[in-house]
């Protein structure tokens, strides 16, 4: 324990943080609070500078530099939070930043990051291999490595927002955050441990990118072979040393979520909260929703960052409409007469679904002569109308499917 980040360590950046960051608000979600019987509170770090918590850490990181070193510069991996994070902190303190992102980070947090003053450098395919080039250019360049998530500071930065939840929320049972590296987790523990050893801090990760659950399990940081989610902010394969640590001594569990989970809380808190959050930043509403971790309200959800791409919302909330059972995208075969669309689609409109859109396919080599499969997609009210809609379409004497990755 003697290693790890202290609360004075965590208070010390709160005081540098002053009049650079905000207080961000908390907000209640009557959704979740209904389903669990007692207060739940959303803490909106996605309403920080910058779009997420990670300015914290950058901040304190980069403030605590040598003048030497902030003028060699600073230099970065991210795939977009940490990135922006380090590109305001540096505009703020001075300094120069590179910033390496991955190939295909989003375009809305690459262009954020020049906005910052950043210069850009695209490298590899995940964060792992944006760091690998980024400290690979700090060698080169003498410029100071920022990481985003495995330096006392940053976590000591992080840990700042779990001070403003104990604030505004003093008789809070549990938090629960999502998690990547572990930087917001591990300092977000540090401070509600010793503050209040009653909190109970809950990590999440994406069940496609989850490092932390082996590596836990195997006593030390194990890098996961592949990974993959929407989640991008979270898509780290390998738990940091310093952050491992703490993990391990502080956090009370480590809960992972489907992709369909993660859906169905960015359509929840868009719909019902009215508040914009990337993937990575729904995790943690995501595991109240889905059932996978118990805790007692009042509970405070992280909402950690708000950076997400336009093109990725329309997917995700069609993929959100879908996992409530409110967006059906179905295959029916039926003769190929005149006529048969019309009906076809009458009967769907009878029984109240919206139809978004329609395709005819004739060609399908499994289809036999003279039938034809029309591909559909359609809008319902939920997973009861649904089902009710396709039994009706079976009773009339339709084959009804279901499209790929229904």
């Amino acid at each position: 324990m003697s290693d790890l980040v202290g609360l004075t360590d965590v208070q010390a950046a709160r005081e540098l943080l002053a009049g650079v960051t905000r207080t961000t608000p908390m907000e209640p979600s009557r959704p979740l609070t209904a389903a669990f019987g007692g207060p739940v509170w959303l803490k909106c770090e996605h309403l920080q500078r910058a779009g997420s918590y990670k300015v914290r850490g950058a901040y304190v990181r980069i403030a605590r530099l040598s003048e030497a070193e902030r003028a060699r510069g600073v230099v970065a991996a991210s795939a977009g939070n940490h990135a922006q994070g380090v590109a305001l902190a540096a505009g703020l303190l001075g300094t120069n930043a590179t910033v390496f992102m991955p190939a295909g980070a989003p375009l809305p947090k690459v262009a954020a990051t020049k906005g910052y003053g950043a210069r850009i450098e695209l490298v590899g395919s995940t964060v792992d291999e944006s760091l690998v080039a980024a400290q690979d250019f700090a060698e080169r360049t003498g410029a100071v490595f920022i990481h985003p998530f495995d330096h006392p500071d940053v976590i000591a930065g992080q840990g700042t927002v779990a001070l403003e939840i104990l604030e505004q929320c003093p008789e809070v049972r549990t938090i629960v955050t999502g998690v990547g590296g572990g930087g917001l987790v591990s300092g977000m523990a540090v401070a509600a441990k010793a503050l209040r050893p009653d909190v109970r801090v809950i990590g999440v990760q994406a069940a496609g990118a989850a490092a932390y659950p082996p590596s836990l399990i195997a006593g030390e940081p194990v890098r996961l072979p592949e990974f993959a989610t929407i989640a991008d902010g979270i898509a780290v394969g390998r738990p940091g040393e310093i952050t491992f640590a703490h993990v391990r001594e502080l956090v009370d569990d480590m809960v992972t979520v489907s992709e369909e989970d993660i859906s169905r809380a960015l359509l929840m808190l868009l719909e019902r909260g009215k508040q914009v959050v990337e993937p990575a930043g729904a995790v943690g509403v995501a595991a109240l929703l889905a059932g996978v971790v118990e805790v007692g309200s009042p509970v405070v959800a992280v909402l950690s960052g708000g950076n997400i791409d336009p093109l990725l919302m329309l997917r995700v909330i069609e993929h959100g409409l879908a996992a409530a059972g409110r967006y059906l995208r179905l295959t029916v075969r039926c003769s190929d007469r005149p006529g048969q669309l019309a009906s076809l689609l009458r009967e769907i409109a009878e029984h109240r679904g919206n139809v978004v859109d329609v395709e005819h396919q004739r060609a399908n080599p499994r289809l036999r002569l003279g039938e034809v499969e029309v591909a559909l997609s359609v809008e319902t009210r939920g997973a009861e109308h649904s089902d009710k809609l396709i039994s009706a379409l079976r009773g009339s004497g339709y084959q009804v499917g279901f499209a790929a990755g229904e």
